[in-house]
């Protein structure tokens, strides 16, 4: 089961970031046109949402039953260790800010009635989300 999770929360990102980039962009285009916000549009926010969610609950269950995470939280001066920081405070508090912005985002989006306003704060919301998560990948497990 820990090495099925391990496996869906590192194959999820292959489809979340290229798509989350793609929104990123179609939404700053369309923020300075005059397009309405159409269902394909909204679509596209939701999808983000979902695989941004599904990447927060696989990886909130590797961090508390995985053999990273919490259980680094029990090692003696883990704080001045980097990489034990990283996987034990950094990458879980990031991660949770990045995927509350996303959050908000799409949740102001659907009570707003403009279309340029629905653009522009998903646009600011699902970028701030993307610096977020870029700054605490661990790029060096990650791509090896």
């Amino acid at each position: 089961m820990l090495t099925g999770l391990q496996h869906l929360h590192s194959s999820i990102p292959y489809l979340f970031l290229p798509l989350i980039l793609i929104a990123i962009v179609v939404f700053w285009v369309k923020s300075f046109g005059q397009s309405a916000f159409g269902k394909t549009d909204k679509r596209l926010a939701l999808i983000t949402l979902i695989l941004s969610h599904l990447q927060l609950v696989f990886g909130l269950l590797l961090y508390f039953i995985g053999p990273k995470g919490f259980a680094y939280t029990s090692v003696s001066g883990f704080m001045k260790d980097a990489v034990l920081r990283l996987y034990a405070v950094e990458h879980i508090s990031v991660m949770l800010i990045a995927i509350v912005l996303i959050t908000v985002g799409y949740s102001r989006a659907k009570r707003q009635e403009d279309s340029g306003k629905k653009f522009r704060g998903l646009a600011v919301f699902y970028s701030l989300g993307l610096v977020f998560i870029l700054s605490r990948i661990p790029w060096e497990a990650w791509l090896s």
